[in-house]
Formats: C-alpha cells, structure tokens, sequence
C-alpha cells in the first residue's frame, strides 16, 4: 500500500517531539542567516542572481542534466535587468528556466493553480528541446501507469507509484487548495509547509517528465512564502544534489510508509540546515575577505600578488603557499615568487611560518 492509498490521505502527522528541537534550531539559524545576508554592503542583486543560478543549476543536475551555467547566468541576469561584462548567448530554455525561477521566487501573493503550473513545466520543455524526450509539455500525464522501477525486464523492482490518472486532477485540487489557504495558517510552521509540499506534490507525480524539477520550484515558492520575502540568499537544491542517493531513499521509504512523516520532515529540516550552515560560511568567508582588504592597499600589488592573496583567503593553502606553490598559480620565475614573497612580507600581507630554507611557508597575516 502507498502512502497515498491509506485511508486518512493526506492527513500528515508527525512526532512533535522529535520535529520541534530540530524546527527550533532550523529557525534560529535561518534568523542568523539572513540577518547577516541583510547586513552585508556588497550588491545584493548580485548575490540573488548567483543563488538562483544554483538553483536552476543544481535541481536540474539531481534529475541528471547538466545545463550551461553561463547561458542560464545570462538568461537570469536579463530577466532581472542586470549588465554583465560578459553576457552569454542565451536559449529559449535557459530563459524559460529562468522565467519560471523568477516566478516561483518573487511572486509570492499570486495563488498557485493547475495552469501556472503547467505553464512551468512548458517552459522547462520548450519545443525541439531534444529529439529523444517525447515528453508533452504543459500538460498532465496520460492514462499509463506512473511508476518508478529498476532491475530486470522481467523481475522489475517497483520503488514508487502514483495516483492513476482516473483521480489525479481530483487529487491535484486537494493540493492546490491546501497550498493556497495553509499559507495563512497560523498552525502549521511554513518551514513544515515547505517540506510537506515537496512531499505532497512527489506523490502525485502529475507530469510524465519533470517532476523533480517542478516540485523543487514548489519548494523554493513555499519558502520565499516562509520568509516573507522575493529576494532568497540561498538554494537547497545544492544540499539535496550533494545528498541525492539519500534523497531518494528517505522518498521512496517515506512512500511505502503511512502517514506519520517525521523521518521525512527530519531529513528535510536537516537539510535545509545544512543549506544555511554552508551560505553562513560563505558570508562569513566574504566578510573576512572584505576586512582584510581594507587595510591593504591593493595599488602597491602586483596582479599576480592579488590573485594569490585572493586563493588563500578563498581557502586555499590553509597551511599556508611556498614558493613553488606561488610560482605554479602565477606561472612566474622561481625568482619573481621569492621576490613576490618576500614583498608580500614586507607589506604585512604575509608572515613567514617559523621553518627556514625550502620548507618555508608563508601564512595571510590575521
């Protein structure tokens, strides 16, 4: 029996006493996330427009395509009205992609229906998007049964199936509606409404191709929903690409299960977290990166000098760079390092570590 045959479908429980602890923790740090986003001078559109790139980006690597990150960057940076140096020949898909990111990011007062989301799905499949994909965009999936199989040919192992197409719109309504009035429910944490969404809409399964992707659009909906906001600094579809095979497999358990979902809201909470604990370290990088900027005046600075300060206040060299390190990333003489080095030194950008001769390091001054 699937999660979506039980006879009380689809009245979700969960352990309170289990979700709370991690929602507490989960609020909090997403509070200390976006107070440091929010405080930060740099350019913020900027900022957006890279998180949702990694959105469209990565979502589309969990389904096993991989797009053109510079064309999809284009694609974005015209629909937010923003210049690049560099602008990339765009497509009608990445733009597409792109409109409906927009869309599900910064239009949070429109209420979802069937037709905004098969508008979705025919912008994710525009026309000629490939020769193999017999997908038809913008429109349900057919009277075939929707399962999601591997193994043999004829022992196959069935993983998930979906409503029949007798009672998916019937079904899809239900959805839609709980969508549209939990948002005003004083009752249900967004964060849990986010995370029920995601699990709701696997489960219906509507669309013969596309799913995934038009699920984690719903996601990000529900939580720009969550926050009140359209501007979003961060993209939980890097967390669930870096986790896919446990994406899948608290899914599909949580398909065959009943209708109590605490493990499912605990694996999305958690990843959530992880989505925030990895931006903070981001900003927290930048902030560093910002600060040691300021004291240094990059005028007396060889653009070669500029380039290695940068790797290690990226990360890079933790333990510190030596001279062949220097001269391999900035493709000088071993001479011009040492001299580069030793200036470095002399300004205050590095310190010598206590080793002498060739197992010298240099460290960034802290």
């Amino acid at each position: 029996m699937w999660l979506w045959q039980r006879e009380t479908w689809p009245n979700f429980s969960w352990d309170k006493q289990v979700i709370n602890p991690i929602l507490r923790q989960v609020r909090l740090n997403q509070g200390v996330l976006l107070g440091k986003v929010g405080a930060q001078t740099a350019d913020q559109n900027q900022t957006m427009l890279d998180t949702l790139l990694a959105n469209i980006v990565h979502s589309s690597a969990i389904e096993g395509e991989k797009l053109n990150a510079f064309s999809v960057r284009s694609s974005l940076a015209n629909k937010l009205g923003l210049s690049e140096e560099k602008p990339f020949p765009t497509t009608e898909q990445t733009d597409g992609l792109a409109e409906i990111m927009l869309d599900a990011v910064q239009n949070l007062d429109e209420p979802l229906t069937l037709t905004r989301i098969l508008d979705w799905h025919k912008k994710l499949f525009p026309a000629g998007y490939t020769l193999f994909n017999p997908t038809v965009a913008g429109q349900l999936r057919g009277d075939a049964p929707m399962q999601v199989v591997s193994g043999r040919i004829d022992k196959p192992q069935v993983h998930f199936e979906a409503p029949n197409r007798q009672i998916l719109e019937a079904e899809l309504d239900v959805f839609i509606n709980w969508f549209n009035q939990s948002k005003t429910d004083s009752e249900l944490d967004p964060l849990l409404r986010a995370a029920i969404t995601h699990l709701w809409f696997v489960t219906l399964h509507p669309l013969d191709d596309g799913n995934g992707r038009i699920i984690r659009l719903l996601t990000d909906l529900a939580l720009a929903q969550a926050e009140k906001q359209s501007v979003r600094f961060y993209a939980m579809s890097v967390a669930i690409l870096a986790d896919r095979k446990g994406y899948y497999q608290i899914l599909e358990q949580t398909q065959k299960s009943d209708l109590n979902i605490t493990n499912w809201l605990v694996w999305f909470l958690q990843t959530l977290d992880k989505t925030f604990a990895g931006v903070m370290a981001e900003v927290d990088k930048t902030v560093i990166k910002t600060n040691y900027w300021r004291r240094i005046d990059q005028t007396k600075l060889t653009s070669e000098q500029v380039k290695v300060l940068n790797r290690m206040l990226d990360g890079d060299f933790d333990q510190g760079i030596n001279t062949s390190q220097y001269q391999k990333v900035t493709k000088v003489s071993r001479p011009t390092a040492t001299r580069h080095l030793a200036a470095l030194v002399e300004t205050g950008c590095l310190v010598k570590s206590g080793a002498g001769g060739r197992s010298t390091r240099y460290l960034l001054v802290g």
